[in-house]
């Protein structure tokens, strides 16, 4: 009985998630832009690392999708291709930076902050998910082991020697439409 049960949950979460990916209106995507010549180095990495090498870069690089390197976004994630040179329209990149879906959006859309046991955390000031502006933790929220303020904690905001720094500001900005359309048409263009 419960292979069965699993079998039905199984394929209801399935139907669900196509239903889901089919509602997103990808006719929204930004135009490519009309600038011809576009490279990695002079015209797509500058938005980058505004946007997105903060997480997608070094040897932690979430996904293991490096963005801070025309090779690594060639090569893609743990996954696969993020791009396919000449089809900017169907990239996952441009699909990912377009916001267009709030599941695979990057920078992701900020969500609430969840307490212990999954619930809304109560932080100072007294409402659920409370906090600085956008619902980040006040400057001086404290932490548990490894968290901000708690034992570990290194020099700058680290979390120790030789670890990635610790992002407490405000959140990353996304790509703009004329950005998404940039990196649409450097794709197009070849992807060089």
């Amino acid at each position: 009985m419960n292979k069965i049960h699993a079998l039905i949950l199984s394929g209801c979460a399935a139907w669900t998630f196509s239903i889901a990916a089919a509602d997103i209106d990808w006719s929204k995507l930004p135009s490519a832009s009309t600038k011809t010549g576009l490279t990695f180095t002079n015209d797509i990495l500058p938005m980058l690392k505004a946007s997105c090498v903060g997480c997608h870069s070094g040897g932690r690089a979430r996904a293991q999708l490096r963005l801070d390197t025309l090779e690594g976004v060639l090569k893609g994630t743990e996954k696969g291709p993020v791009l396919t040179a000449g089809d900017g329209a169907n990239s996952l990149l441009v699909k990912a930076v377009s916001q267009l879906d709030s599941e695979t959006a990057m920078p992701p859309k900020p969500r609430g902050r969840r307490g212990p046991g999954g619930g809304p955390a109560v932080q100072p000031g007294g409402e659920a998910g409370a906090g600085g502006p956008g619902g980040n933790p006040p400057p001086n929220f404290g932490g548990g082991p490894g968290g901000p303020g708690g034992p570990g904690m290194g020099p700058q905001g680290t979390n120790g020697p030789g670890m990635r720094p610790r992002n407490f500001g405000p959140p990353t900005k996304p790509l703009t439409a004329e950005q998404v359309g940039l990196v649409r048409a450097w794709i197009d263009q070849g992807a060089k």
